[in-house]
């Protein structure tokens, strides 16, 4: 059976659509915020998926031990701090936790990238939302070959790696 992480599950969205889509899957689902965790519980039960739908609390990896994922996808903070500061007023009803990615909106995604290989089996792959975050990422990651997807508004704001793409350092120093 397939193991699948959804980090950054928030509401447990994306986990209970994986396990939905993939019913042999067992998805773990990871979030830093226990009352992202507790919406997450209550859609895992509503679409009665808590056989295969594990959630999990921690921040990146934390608690995850050494399992390893055949897919792991994430949703991210990557709202870059001049960017949080002119959202329109519906997002201040949202976490603040859920968009800010510091300065060049990268703060989590590049620790993400530093240790996502860890995580994957060796044919594994990562697709991580990167949004406005495009430009900094490739310009903070120049060696590696990212696989931009389109959206259905024509936007390529979502990039795969597969385990093999993800260099051990192939960052820019900051």
């Amino acid at each position: 059976a397939a193991a699948v992480l959804d980090l950054c599950t928030g509401s447990g969205c994306i986990a209970v659509a994986l396990a939905l889509a993939f019913p042999e899957a067992t998805v773990d689902a990871s979030d830093i915020s226990d009352s992202a965790l507790e919406v997450a519980e209550i859609n895992v039960a509503r679409y009665a998926v808590q056989d295969r739908v594990r959630l999990k609390r921690g921040d990146l990896f934390e608690g995850l031990g050494e399992a390893r994922y055949d897919l792991i996808v994430c949703n991210p903070p990557y709202v870059s701090d001049d960017i949080m500061d002119g959202l329109p007023g519906e997002y201040r009803h949202e976490p603040a936790l859920a968009f800010a990615g510091g300065a060049s909106g990268l703060d989590f995604i590049n620790r993400l990238m530093d240790q996502a290989r860890n995580h994957l089996t060796e044919d594994g792959l990562l697709v991580v939302e990167a949004g406005s975050a495009r430009e900094s990422l490739e310009a903070a990651w120049p060696r590696t070959p990212f696989s931009w997807l389109m959206s259905e508004n024509g936007e390529a704001v979502v990039f795969a790696l597969e385990a093999a793409e993800l260099d051990p350092s192939p960052r820019m120093p900051a």
